[in-house]
């Protein structure tokens, strides 16, 4: 018999399918229903204007209570994303969430996300500081970045003189690879990063789950990965689960 989670994403996946209107779409990848990939086309008006943007989602075991767990596949130059990992910083994926809301109303908030980015809140704080310091070369590399890798079209790219060239934006992703990789190491605080994610994969914050290290006092071994102890791994999901 299907879980009660199984039949609300297919009811979701329906419903999305019937909506001929919509601009968002969303299917599984191969049997499993809580890996979908979910696709939108970029806001007219925007830099992304044209291009196709797919989304990785992973649907966590206490879903609806807990957000989907969303990620950009699509490449995208935007404060609000990483530029590595697609990671995104969005309320509406983590205490803006609610049971009510659906994959469907989690991808057109992405969608309107592209139209209204929020530098003052990044994910990519280079993105971010481009687009606060010098708009018309972040909508040039953001538009070249659609162009590259979201399929959109080379007409009004980068018109006149000054449009972003390859060497810029090949420059502009080593620096964000650089960027990210100096995060990874700042946000995990000396924790091994596969031993953190066991949790991050579970639908909880890196932040959270490094606080909850720290709290229950597990040791940081070097930044080396091990297995812990069953009785601290039960006391750091009580943790992030809010108990006691």
């Amino acid at each position: 018999m299907a879980s009660n989670k199984a039949r609300r994403i297919a009811k979701e996946l329906a419903d999305l399918h019937a909506d001929t209107s919509s601009q968002v779409q969303a299917d599984t990848v191969g049997e499993d229903v809580t890996k979908l990939r979910g696709s939108f086309g970029g806001p007219p008006g925007t830099p992304y204007e044209g291009g196709k943007y797919e989304i990785n989602i992973d649907i966590p075991s206490e879903y609806p209570f807990r957000p989907p767990i969303m990620k950009f596949a699509t490449k995208v130059w935007h404060p609000n994303v990483s530029s590595q990992t697609g990671a995104i910083c969005l309320d509406t994926l983590s205490t803006g969430w609610s049971p009510v809301l659906t994959i469907k109303s989690a991808l057109i908030s992405l969608q309107s996300l592209l139209s209204s980015p929020e530098p003052k809140d990044p994910q990519d704080a280079e993105v971010a500081q481009m687009l606060i310091k010098n708009p018309k070369e972040f909508e040039r590399v953001a538009r070249e970045w659609a162009v590259r890798y979201a399929g959109a079209p080379k007409k009004n790219v980068g018109e006149g003189s000054g449009g972003a060239t390859a060497e810029s934006i090949e420059a502009a992703e080593k620096e964000a690879e650089h960027r990210e990789q100096e995060a990874n190491l700042a946000v995990y605080e000396g924790y091994n990063k596969d031993l953190i994610d066991r949790f991050v994969n579970m639908g909880f914050d890196v932040d959270r789950v490094v606080a909850a290290f720290k709290y229950v006092g597990i040791d940081r071994m070097g930044g080396e990965d091990y297995e812990l102890e069953e009785a601290y791994m039960g006391d750091i999901t009580a943790r992030l689960l809010g108990e006691p």
